[in-house]
């Protein structure tokens, strides 16, 4: 029984590309980059009127003598100085909304409304919700911020500005900016994927385009951290380490814009599952690539009788859910897989585990039985058609809300087969009668019991339908895992 794999370098992926070094982005202001492009943009702008006058006035009787060259250009200059008022109102005109409208404050779940309130989405059928800046729905404008507030989103605000007139003392951030609005934290691995996932689907969709920079935002709120475990994937799946933006040397007051930017607001949301599985195909294949780990997926194990190996793996976790009487778990685990030829159980906590020996022991893993909690994030990383057993503590059935089924929607988001739970009946009692809410707070960590005759079966029944599969995709040489999965666009 192997309580972890072994320990995995991680060097970088050389077959990605990774973005330029966030040393060398350029930020420019509105009167170094835009005073002589402007100048330019409006003199094209007049030549070409006085121009198409000239040419009409050809097919008209003359009624006073041609123009001279010099009096053309004196009117072309005219011109340029007419419209550069127009350009500055159009600066002075753009009118910064709060990122956290408390209109909504009360519904702030309901599409994320609360989140740029003015902005509706970019979503075709099956794919995405997303907004991009420039585009033909900002027509052709920039999306600008302003503020850094961390505390209070409403303090922080956006505006749609058109190129030519940035709102003054504005500063453009080249590149592609990411935009993230998560409802909860980047922290939680589970809460930190489930918001960056849908960037990865237009990663896919947009030729393979890579961030300069991460803007993250929690109720408008400005974030500069994710789970370790998260920015690696991230590197992995982008080809390099993502930097996040921290608005360094911009005043409070002043507006950032950027050149192009794409924002999320809705997570996976209007996605088809088919959509989905994609997006986690590239995530594991990049993943295990990173991490130097085989492509070839589980079907090419084999024992030496030459029969399918089966990798059942314990996850275990510390304090909140965790099992009462781990040794017990293990040991009906261990007395299931022995009756399986091929089965090889391996017990680990993912605490213990560094970014790539998770990928690792995913890759190594058919069948994952783990509380409910955060490391059950790591189950899109196995093969296809995988297993997962979930456990939980007394009262989440009653009490926990849709929020307990998340990792069975992200086993069948990512390809997997979620294989049910096991739900202790036992735990300590609420005081507090009827009030769910009060008693939730109890259970949430709750410790996890076991029947030995319920979980005996139960993992009997998930290792007899593992090990039929693994003969049927053995005889029929069926292997899901190839490097054209890392591949996008």
């Amino acid at each position: 029984m192997a309580k972890s794999p072994p320990k995995l370098s991680r060097p970088t992926n050389p077959t990605l590309k990774k973005p330029s070094d966030h040393k060398q982005r350029t930020t420019m202001s509105v009167s170094s980059l835009y005073s002589p492009k402007l100048s330019v943009f409006l003199l094209a702008l007049c030549v070409s009127l006085f121009t198409l006058y000239h040419i009409q006035s050809l097919h008209a009787p003359p009624s006073s003598p041609p123009w001279s060259t010099m009096n053309y250009w004196e009117r072309v200059a005219n011109c340029t100085q007419e419209l550069k008022p127009t350009v500055e109102k159009l600066r002075q005109a753009v009118t910064f909304l709060p990122l956290k409208d408390l209109r909504y404050a009360d519904k702030a779940l309901q599409g994320h409304t609360w989140f740029m309130s003015s902005m509706n989405d970019t979503h075709e059928e099956g794919e995405v919700q997303y907004q991009q800046f420039p585009s033909e729905p900002s027509k052709g404008r920039l999306l600008c911020f302003k503020g850094k507030d961390t505390r209070d989103g409403s303090w922080n605000s956006y505006a749609l500005a058109w190129p030519e007139a940035l709102p003054i003392n504005a500063k453009l951030l080249k590149g592609l900016t990411f935009v993230s609005y998560n409802h909860y934290d980047y922290g939680n691995i589970w809460h930190g994927l489930s918001a960056t996932a849908s960037f990865v689907a237009w990663h896919i969709r947009n030729g393979c385009e890579s961030p300069n920079r991460w803007i993250l935002y929690h109720w408008g709120e400005l974030r500069f951290t994710m789970a370790l475990w998260l920015r690696i994937l991230a590197e992995a799946t982008y080809g390099g380490a993502p930097y996040i933006e921290r608005f360094e040397g911009i005043d409070d007051g002043q507006p950032v814009c950027f050149e192009k930017a794409v924002v999320m607001r809705h997570n996976e949301g209007g996605m088809s599952r088919n959509r989905r599985v994609e997006t986690y195909d590239l995530m594991r294949c990049r993943a295990r690539m990173f991490c130097n780990v085989s492509l070839e997926g589980r079907i090419a194990e084999v024992n030496k009788q030459g029969l399918p190996v089966i990798g059942m793996t314990l996850l275990l976790r510390t304090g909140a859910r965790s099992f009462k009487n781990e040794s017990a778990v293990i040991g009906i685990l261990e007395k299931e897989c022995a009756k399986i030829d091929g089965c090889r159980l391996m017990v680990a906590y993912s605490s213990n585990l560094t970014f790539c020996e998770q990928v690792k022991l995913m890759s190594l893993t058919d069948i994952l039985a783990t509380p409910h909690g955060a490391q059950l994030t790591n189950l899109f990383l196995m093969d296809r058609n995988s297993s997962v057993m979930e456990f939980f503590p007394k009262g989440w059935l009653e009490l926990a809300g849709v929020g307990q089924y998340v990792f069975h929607w992200l086993a069948s988001w990512s390809g997997m087969r979620h294989q049910g739970t096991w739900r202790d009946p036992d735990g300590d009692e609420c005081p507090y009668g009827e009030d769910g809410r009060r008693c939730m707070s109890i259970y949430k960590n709750g410790k996890i019991g076991f029947n030995e005759t319920e979980l005996t079966e139960w993992t009997k029944n998930v290792l007899n339908e593992e090990k039929l599969k693994k003969l049927e995709d053995a005889a029929a040489n069926k292997i899901d895992a190839s490097t054209s999965i890392c591949a996008c666009g």
